[in-house]
């Protein structure tokens, strides 16, 4: 385990290198930040000093390996607009956004997961007629249109929910927790179902068609005839071999909920890494882009690890190579 550990963290190692040669290339394309930081009447030698105090008169490739030497400090730049380092301004939101996505996953799982093995073990019933519904429902309506819906039923017709903001945070080792309120929880109920509705219409249907599959399999019928209960073959056998696929799609969908929460972070007015990463790359805010394209390919990185890990605790028969 060790071993297939320390390598994968060397394939991450060698994954951010490459992330880190694209994104660089990648953000000369998006534009001129001189041009966001003065007035388009500015003299030529304003935007000589301009570029000189950025770095930016440069040749490229010395851009890069001083780049990747700061990095490799942890200095990933000063924000241009901000006039902060880039990677303190991401990891100050990054705390917003985790909470959101974190609490979007676990209403998905817990909405999702006995839905689906209620569908696949009562196929018939009326019931299962309203969930299967209910999940195309959620895979057809766009994330930003299920927002509006929320907020104008419980926000402008039932006022029990506030429509934007954080609402009260504590400061715990330097980061503001909402979670530790109960004004926190109630500005994120609505964001974090907004952004856990898509994904729980997908995993019921994805326990659905698991479950289905699994409970014809041989050692299935084998253990009914035994008399095992069917709670048991339910829970026990069924539902374990039908979680490492669930299990990879939950990673996967973690990842990217931290990543590309921004339509739900602006509906909501929510102050996350989504909204700032809007904004940075309209004001062409190198810096701050590349520090969080950095930071979001670490997650992925380390959520796929993470995921693979589970899948020896969930089928000890899976060999990891």
């Amino acid at each position: 385990m060790l071993e297939y550990i320390s390598k994968r963290i060397g394939q991450i190692i060698l994954v951010l290198f490459v992330i880190t040669i694209l994104v660089f290339l990648m953000m000369q394309a998006v534009g001129d930040p001189i041009a966001n930081l003065l007035p388009p009447d500015a003299e030529p030698w304003e935007v000589e000093e301009m570029k000189v105090a950025l770095g930016l008169d440069k040749p490229l490739y010395i851009q890069y390996i001083l780049f990747l030497k700061n990095a490799l400090h942890g200095n990933l730049g000063v924000s241009f607009y901000h006039q902060v380092p880039a990677l303190k301004l991401v990891i100050e939101r990054l705390p917003a956004t985790l909470e959101l996505a974190i609490i979007a996953i676990i209403i998905s799982i817990v909405i999702s997961i006995p839905a689906g093995i209620y569908t696949a073990v009562k196929p018939d019933s009326f019931l299962t007629r309203i969930i299967m519904s209910g999940s195309l429902l959620g895979i057809s309506l766009p994330t930003f249109l299920i927002g509006i819906l929320f907020i104008l039923v419980f926000s402008v017709n039932l006022s029990w929910l506030p429509s934007s903001g954080r609402g009260e945070v504590i400061h715990v080792m330097s980061f503001d927790i909402s979670l530790l309120t109960l004004d926190g929880w109630k500005h994120i109920l609505m964001p974090a179902a907004t952004l856990g509705f898509y994904m729980v219409a997908m995993l019921i249907r994805l326990v659905k068609a698991g479950m289905e599959e699994t409970l014809q399999q041989d050692y299935i019928k084998f253990a009914r005839a035994k008399g095992v209960p069917e709670r048991i073959i339910t829970l026990k056998h069924a539902l374990r071999n039908t979680m490492v696929p669930v299990v990879t799609v939950i990673g996967l969908q973690l990842g990217r909920l931290i990543a590309f929460s921004m339509i739900t972070e602006k509906i909501f007015a929510w102050p996350g890494i989504g909204k700032l990463i809007l904004d940075s790359i309209h004001r062409v805010d190198r810096p701050v882009v590349m520090a969080y394209l950095l930071i979001i390919a670490i997650i992925f990185a380390f959520i796929n690890l993470i995921v693979d890990v589970l899948y020896l605790v969930i089928d000890p028969r899976i060999k990891l190579s």
